[in-house]
């Protein structure tokens, strides 16, 4: 899927209104919080500092196929430890070359569907966004807010696409579209459901289409702090 989420081939600011107040120093004009900073802040983002390390399994089942890779991200050294197909590949983030690319690259598309209101605002430079009310969504069909984010179309191992988030007033996404390059049609449309605080984060950690025959979720998620 993106910059930061790969396409889904196995399964990839302009802000407008919605501010709220932040508290400043006395005698100091009040800062407004973007759309990004309240979905960011709705899901932990203020605790992201305390993270140490992030384990976790991201798993797909299709009809009647399932796929899983687990993941390791020592925050402190940027190390990455990758297990999938009975295969494990460490590597550093801050050294990605030719040869550990397609692992970088499979971890960004799975840290993004565990953190993607959190990446959104650390992607904020690479990416244009758009915001609206009173929005009916795609597969609850209730009325919410929608964030459209486009990402740049150079960078990234994915770049172009297109995501549309939707959510109600405490700014939780309840569902998502991915659209690869930016395409109108919907290249997938799934929940954002079964949330489980760890790490002082919020997380999603279950997602389905609308018949249930495709679910992307995680298991064995642990995240240490300091």
């Amino acid at each position: 899927m993106k910059k930061y989420l790969l396409s889904l081939s196995l399964l990839t600011l302009l802000i407008a209104g919605c501010k709220t107040e932040k508290k400043s120093e006395v005698g100091e004009p009040e800062k407004e919080l973007s759309v990004l900073e309240k979905l960011a802040m709705a899901n932990g983002y203020e605790n992201w500092n305390k993270v140490e390390e992030l384990r976790f399994t991201f798993n797909v089942d299709r009809d009647t196929s399932h796929f899983e890779r687990s993941w390791i991200w020592n925050r402190k050294t940027n190390e990455v430890t990758g297990t999938s197909l009975g295969e494990t590949s460490t590597y550093n983030r801050g050294a990605v070359d030719s040869t550990n690319a397609k692992v970088d690259a499979a971890f960004i598309n799975d840290k993004y569907w565990l953190l993607a209101p959190i990446n959104v605002l650390w992607d904020e430079a690479s990416l244009t966004a758009t915001h609206e009310a009173g929005v009916l969504a795609p597969m609850s069909k209730d009325t919410l807010q929608k964030l459209t984010v486009v990402y740049d179309s150079e960078g990234g191992y994915t770049p172009g696409d297109a995501y549309d988030f939707y959510f109600g007033e405490d700014h939780m996404v309840k569902e998502w579209v991915f659209r690869k390059a930016n395409t109108q049609e919907p290249t997938m449309t799934t929940s954002w459901e079964d949330y489980t605080e760890a790490g002082g984060l919020k997380i999603a950690k279950m997602h389905s289409n609308e018949d249930g025959s495709f679910k992307l979720y995680f298991t064995n998620l642990e995240i240490k702090t300091r």
